[in-house]
This record gives structure tokens, sequence and C-alpha cells, in this order.
């Protein structure tokens, strides 16, 4: 709706400036764009022009005299309800409530749909995130980053791009080795054999569960063997299948899995390594290859060849990002945790030094995430097995909390996890207040049934006019811009923050405006077709979150 409407207003007091221009009011060369601006103090319109600031110099006229002719030049319009000059010379507006009940016969009109727009249609994205190795439950920095990527991912596709979701691990190497030998271990020692433990192993109850039921299938058939492949593999197996099931549980799939193994099958990462070094991009020192990143903006150069010839992990990551971009995706999002932070810009170098265009690619950091309780940050550690895994804490609050309490605040900053507050039904729980306001207006739609008031689309909305009712329609027509900005931003905070401004504005409107009243059934009808728009927005908006946006409470 704003820009929309701001489009109009600049439009507007443009052809008002180019008329005080006209007849000399005003001496100026030419009309520059007129900016518009929302105030954020309400009390100030709905938009606001500084343009007459602007002019002073060119124009040789106070800026108060300036907007005075332009006003004054201004023609009617069905926009605009009243125009009024403040402080030094700023041009206020407030909308007419005809232009504002249109807003609301939009959404009305777009339901389901409303909140989304064809911007990007026609263009792809693919968003990476998660990308845990195989090696254990998922920890709460991956849960925040799952909820932060699959919100990202459906921004994208509320404006437009068709969006692909990957997810990247690798299940060879060391860590693999490592996962093996503790399954290994635990195994022993249910065949009461004295396997030593791994120095590093992993030391969570899940490689118990695991060596339980390998022992179950096969018994003491493995126990002499030093083949590690057959316990990593069910390690490897076990572990994703729980990966697979939490992310389900919060409503995450993936279109697709990509192996880092494959990059080397193919030989992708030694061709990257051989291009590299053909276009003078990487050199030999003390044994091993190192990416020259300081001549492509870098702090320092990186070793991606150690020199006992074993790549580190920059080179498959070039490999796997020569393998994007070669799939002609027009936007590709990275979702990484902060120890991140140092790795993808060699990355990104790397693969604008081969030659592609790394301006497609986006990365987005997140940071950490503890948990507090009773006010108290509990300590946990990822060697010792001693942390809540995301599936724990949906055990605990719940997926709607857990996948909106994750991306409640920005992604660079480091988000605690309120698990007390998670759990209350109160207006303080942010979950909760936006589901309740939901189920608040769905029980006001069960009462009208009941009344033989009907709700339909030919109430007429312009009965509307209490302030309540103006302010709640136009928090809602905003959505439409809040997704904009979010998708543009890969800000999914936005959305969480914006529907308590809409919860805050319903319950302000229900609490002073009657909203069922047999006395005045037009009336009655035509607020129950705006609490049927703050539903629509309130439920789109859940949606866009992975959240539930249930009907009782």
């Amino acid at each position: 709706m704003w820009r929309q409407i701001s489009d109009e207003v600049r439009a507007w007091l443009g052809t008002a400036l180019e008329a005080a221009i006209a007849d000399g009011s005003l001496r100026l060369d030419a009309v520059e764009d007129v900016p518009i601006e929302q105030p954020g103090d309400p009390s100030h319109g709905d938009l606001a022009s500084p343009i007459a600031l602007q002019l002073a110099r060119a124009a040789k006229l106070a800026p108060r005299a300036i907007a005075t002719a332009i006003v004054e030049h201004a023609t009617t319009h069905p926009a605009i309800g009243a125009v009024e000059i403040a402080g030094p010379g700023f041009i206020n507006v407030r909308l007419s409530n005809d232009r504002i009940v249109r807003a609301l016969r939009d959404i009305l009109r777009d339901g389901p749909d409303f909140g989304g727009s064809a911007t990007h249609a026609g263009k792809t994205a693919l968003v990476e995130f998660v990308s845990a190795n195989p090696t254990g439950p998922l920890t709460l920095g991956h849960g925040r980053q799952a909820a932060i990527g699959d919100t990202v991912a459906r921004l994208l596709s509320a404006v437009g791009y068709q969006v692909s979701r990957e997810y990247y691990f690798n299940d060879g190497g060391r860590q693999m080795r490592v996962l093996g030998q503790s399954v290994r271990s635990r195994y022993g020692e249910i065949a009461g054999r004295d396997i030593p433990f791994p120095e590093d192993g992993y030391q969570g109850e899940y490689i118990r569960d695991i060596a339980r039921a390998l022992f179950g299938r096969e018994g003491n058939a493995l126990l002499d063997s030093d083949d590690i492949a057959p316990f990593t593999a069910v390690a490897v197996d076990a572990v994703f299948a729980d990966i697979r099931r939490t992310l389900s549980r919060l409503g995450i799939a993936f279109d697709r899995y990509f192996n880092e193994l494959s990059l080397y099958e193919t030989g992708a990462v030694e061709r990257v390594a051989d291009d590299l070094r053909r276009i003078g991009a990487s050199y030999e020192h003390e044994g091993a290859i190192w990416f020259r990143a300081t001549a492509y903006g870098g702090p320092q150069d990186r070793v991606i060849i150690r020199s006992t010839g074993e790549p580190t992990y920059r080179l498959p990551d070039i490999a796997y990002h020569c393998d994007k971009l070669r799939r002609n995706y027009d936007r590709i999002v990275d979702v990484f945790g902060a120890d991140h932070i140092d790795t993808y810009p060699d990355v990104i170098a790397a693969v604008q030094a081969l030659g592609f265009d790394a301006s497609r690619i986006d990365v987005l950091i997140h940071q950490f995430v503890t948990i507090t309780r009773g006010g108290e940050t509990v300590k946990m550690s990822t060697r010792r097995a001693n942390f809540v895994t995301v599936d724990e804490l949906i055990d605990e609050v719940g997926e709607d909390a857990v996948r909106l309490f994750f991306v409640l605040r920005s992604a660079g900053t480091h988000l605690a996890f309120d698990v007390d507050l998670a759990k209350q039904s109160t207006n303080e729980n942010p979950v909760y207040y936006l589901q309740y306001a939901h189920a608040r207006i769905a029980s006001i739609f069960r009462q009208a049934q009941e009344r033989g008031i009907e709700a339909d689309g030919d109430a007429d909305a312009s009965l509307l006019g209490e302030p309540e009712e103006l302010a709640l329609i136009k928090v809602c027509a905003s959505f439409p811009d809040v997704v904009a900005d979010a998708a543009e931003a890969y800000e999914p905070h936005r959305i969480p923050h914006y529907l308590n401004d809409v919860a805050t504005a319903f319950h302000l409107f229900y609490d002073r405006c009657r909203v069922l009243d047999a006395a005045d059934v037009p009336r009655s009808r035509a607020r129950l077709a705006l609490s049927h728009a703050a539903q629509t927005v309130l439920a789109n908006g859940l949606g866009l979150l992975g959240v539930r946006a249930p009907e009782r409470m």
C-alpha cells in the first residue's frame, strides 16, 4: 500500500511544484524528484515530504515559503484528506478515509495471497542452509540456521522467486572416521570388549543408541573387525535420519542434499585446483598450495592443499560454489554460522577469480544461541555432549515457539532463548500473543454466526472511520512492503515484529470499537470485514514464519 500511495502523493506534489514554477511563484530551472517519507510519529501525518527544505538554496527562499507555494498550487486528490506545513517546512499529508478503506478492500480481495508479489517472477533462487555433517543431533546453532534459512526461502518465494532449498554435507574425512571409531568402541563395550575410545570421540548417548541397534542386528559378528566402514555407515544413516526427522518437525524439507564427496568423485575439486594454478591465483610454498587471497582483497593468503596433499575445507567449498553458479540461479543465498565469518570471503574471492559472477552470491551470517532457564544461562559443551538438542527444545516448548524465537532477533545478534518465556501462556510470550490474536478473531466470527450477523465481502467499508479502525487498516495494508523489504534484506525478524504491531492494533480496535452490535448490523459487518483483514495478515505472516495460526486456544 505505502509504496503505491507514496507514488501517488509524489506525483501529486510534483504536479503542484511544476505549477508553482510555471506561474513564477518559485524560480527554479527544473523540477526535482519529490522525496516522500513515512513519519515515525503518526501525529505528523501518514506521509511527509522534505522537498521544500531541499529546494531552499536553489530557490533562494525560506523552506516554509516554498512549501506554501507548493501546497497552494496543489489540486484536490481522492487520496488526500488533509495537508499541513510543519516545522521548518515539511509538507505533511494525511490520507483520505476513502483511500485507506480502499486498501482494506485490497486485503480482502487477495486473501491468502495478500503480502506477496510477482516482483521477481521468472527468477530463481537457491538457499543453502543447515548443512551440518552427519555426526550428531542438530545443535541450537543449526536449529537457528534452519529457521532463518527456511524463512528466507519463504520470503523469497513470496516475492516471486522460484526457490530451491539445498543442504550441503560431507560424510567422509576425519570426522566420519572418528564417528565410526566412537560407535565401534561403544559396540565393543556392549559386547564386553574393551575397544579404546578415540581422542575427541563423540560422547553423546546417541552413539550408544546406534551401537546398541547395530549389536542387536549383528551380535558379535563385527567384534573382531578392524574395518571402521560398517560402523561409520550405520552411524551416518542413523544420524541423518534423526536430522531429517528434526527438520520435518519444524516443517522444513530440502529439495536437494548435496554431498561434498561428489565433488571429488567427479573431479571438480581437482579441476578447481588446476584452474587456480593456471590463472596464477595459487602458488606452492613449503610443500602446500596457497590461494593468493591477498591479491583479491583478502587479509592473508590461505592454504587450500596441505603439504600432505589433503585439501583444506576451502577448496571443496570453492568447487561447490562454482557448481552452484553453473546452475544459473539468479540469486544464491548461503546461511552460515559465525564460525564461517573468516572463510566465506576467500571462497567468494576464488570463484570470482575463476571468472564467475560472484555478485549473485549473498551470505547471511547468524550468531550463536544460548539457553536461559530461571534467568540463568544453561552451560553447554558440545565436546562433552552436554548440550540441548533442537529435538529436546521442541519437546519442551513446541515447534511454533522454536521457529519464531529463532528468528525473533536479527541474525547478526546473539540469541538468548528464554525457555521459561516460550512456555508461558501470556501476552509477554510473542508466540502466544500472535496466535491468540488470530484465535480471538476466529472466536469473533463464531460469535457473529451464533448471533446471525453475516460476514461477507459486501460489507460497507465506508462506515469505518474511527481512529482505531483506520490505524488497523493502515498497519495491515503495509504488509506487502514489509515482506518485500524483509526478503530483499534477508531479515526474517522483521516479520514477527511487524505482526506484533498488527496484533496490538487489532486488540486496541477490538477494545474500543464494538464489533458485534445487533442494533447496527451494517457497521458490525464492516468491522467484521476489518477483523477478517487483520486475521488474514496474521495468518499469512505466521505462514511465512512456518508457525501455526490456530482457530482456538
